[in-house]
Formats: structure tokens, C-alpha cells, sequence
């Protein structure tokens, strides 16, 4: 079936806040993202359920396109 092709986005998500101190859910999001540790660097698809997870730590994370 020759259907649509999208291009799919990604996002460039940077871990710049430490999750010492933060609660339990904020510390699962990170891990959720494959983060944990400051500075490190994952692209991910820019997908809502992406965004949401962002949006709850979007004080911990530094997000460029990719």
C-alpha cells in the first residue's frame, strides 16, 4: 500500500539539572528518556507522550531540534 511517507522529528534532549533531591516521578521521567545524568545527550521522536515527559522536567533539560 503506497501511503504517506512523514518525515519523522526528533528532538535533542540535554540533562543540565541533577536529580538529587527531586521527587521519585521526576527522577522515573528521566530514566524514562534515557537520562540520569547531567549531561547527557538523547534524540528522541517528537511525539506527544515525548513532550509531555519533557514538559514535567523541563526544568532539568535543555531541548534543541534535531
Amino acid at each position: 500500500m503506497a501511503g504517506k511517507q512523514s518525515k519523522k522529528t526528533t528532538l535533542k534532549v540535554t540533562q543540565i539539572g541533577s536529580p538529587i533531591g527531586r521527587t521519585d516521578d521526576q527522577l522515573a521521567t528521566l530514566v524514562g528518556l534515557g537520562l540520569g545524568k547531567r549531561h547527557r545527550t538523547r534524540e528522541l521522536e517528537d511525539t506527544p507522550s515525548v513532550r509531555g515527559m519533557i514538559n514535567k522536567i523541563k526544568h532539568l533539560v535543555r531541548i534543541e531540534n534535531a
